[in-house]
């Protein structure tokens, strides 16, 4: 894990969701919101909507990315019967991991996708956190030599 790693954020609004990427190690994201690629070496996961009320809207779950594919929804998930032929990255990763604690909403806001840097990721308390622009997180250079 270094501080420059980037870190994209995915929003998790359904319980079956969570449990796909618990337990196949996998999640989704639509190829025209990211059509220039994920570039990312860590996803995490903001859980968000009704499904999710107990977590007050909290980015919870993180894991390192080991794979990528271009994948139809169909393939991905046979037994639903929307948007079938819609391409989908299937980002895959081996081990989901509690960010503890998480990243609180506060204040509350419309959260979709979020890129940020490993050094924010680790240190945010709050979603504002992980736009930092600090110098620590802006001079990282200048800060790593001891100034």
């Amino acid at each position: 894990m270094f501080a420059d790693d980037r870190v994209l954020v995915g929003v998790l609004k359904r319980k079956k969701d969570l449990e796909i990427a618990r337990l196949q190690g996998w999640y989704r994201i639509p190829y025209r919101q990211l059509p220039r690629g994920l570039n990312a070496e860590y996803i995490a996961f903001f859980l968000s909507g009704k499904a999710f009320a107990d977590a007050g809207g909290s980015i919870a779950y993180f894991a390192r990315v080991t794979g990528l594919e271009l994948a139809r929804r169909k393939d991905l998930l046979p037994d639903e019967d929307r948007r079938t032929e819609e391409i989908y990255y299937q980002v895959q990763f081996r081990d989901l991991l509690l960010k503890d604690p998480p990243i609180q909403n506060l204040p509350a806001r419309s959260v979709s996708f979020i890129r940020t840097t490993w050094d924010r990721f680790i240190r945010a308390e709050t979603i504002a956190d992980l736009y930092s622009r600090a110098e620590f997180f802006v001079d990282r250079v200048y800060y790593a030599l001891g100034r």
